[in-house]
């Protein structure tokens, strides 16, 4: 059975001039258009396409690879915003993909970037982008566990740092301080899970926890202090800037790492700084 919105391998039917006609099972048969379709296709082949609606709402096959598929969570950019109706976004198809009114939680203009949710529309059978994500998101306790690696994505700035999409279903919080460089909104990397709180809300992090992220901070700031000469002016006084500009880290990460390099006696700390130990 083929899944509005989602990528499903479908069997070729039948070859005809508009294009080859898929087996979508309850849904009927579904096009794929001619200029999708290999110079070998053939009925009987199976073929992984992503399934939508086109601009007079007939279900159409593609081969192109939206943004986001229905349950995920996108930055998207606005292409246009009819009044009455809602924006349009790019979203990687030939058609592009509606905001609804009610879906808005501001008003949008030409050549804005939004975080949405791909959502199908119940009532309409019709794919939808919403901003309103906390009508999709958080719906069930979290699945994760601690220190698991996750892909995130920015949604927002707040005080203590940046609120990001975990894995398309959950919200999770990356504190300001353990970061080693500002994000932006709509920012796709990877991460890890820090904390599972008692009442579901994540901690987050881009490092992973205990030694695997460490290592590699202490070799970086080996290399540095080498380059230097074997000594550098920064110290517990120093301010979070300062290290952020010179290392790419929070003051929090540098610390720990200065730590881990004096216990296995690597560095002297003094006043002034620190500096290669003398073997």
């Amino acid at each position: 059975m083929a899944l509005l919105g989602r990528f499903n391998t479908l069997p070729v039917v039948r070859l005809a001039p508009p294009g080859l006609y898929l087996d979508g099972g309850p849904l009927g048969e579904i096009l794929l258009p001619r200029r999708y379709v290999a110079p070998d296709a053939a009925p009987g082949q199976r073929l992984e396409v992503f399934v939508y609606r086109d601009s007079e709402d007939r279900l159409v096959a593609s081969t192109e690879r939206p943004f986001a598929t229905v349950g995920q969570c996108a930055f998207l950019r606005v292409v246009s915003v009819k009044p009455g109706v809602g924006a349009f976004l790019d979203w990687g198809l030939e058609k592009d993909l509606l905001l609804p009114l009610r879906e808005q939680t501001r008003d949008p203009r030409p050549m804005d970037w939004l975080v949405v949710h791909v959502a199908r529309d119940e009532k309409s059978d019709r794919i939808i982008a919403t901003a309103r994500l906390e009508r999709w998101l958080d719906k069930t306790p979290p699945p994760f566990g601690t220190g698991q690696a996750v892909s995130l994505l920015v949604e927002s700035e707040t005080p203590l740092g940046y609120r990001a999409i975990v894995e398309h279903t959950h919200r999770g919080l990356l504190y300001r301080s353990d970061l080693g460089r500002p994000l932006t909104v709509g920012q796709a990397l990877p991460g890890f899970v820090r904390t599972v709180r008692a009442d579901g809300k994540l901690d987050l992090s881009l490092d992973p926890a205990g030694y695997k992220r460490i290592a590699p901070v202490t070799e970086q700031i080996l290399e540095k202090l080498r380059a230097a000469g074997g000594r550098l002016p920064f110290h517990d006084r120093s301010r979070p800037e300062e290290i952020r500009s010179a290392f790419g880290l929070s003051k929090k990460a540098f610390k720990q790492a200065l730590g881990a390099l004096y216990r296995e006696r690597q560095i002297v700390i003094e006043d002034a700084g620190f500096r290669l130990a003398v073997k």
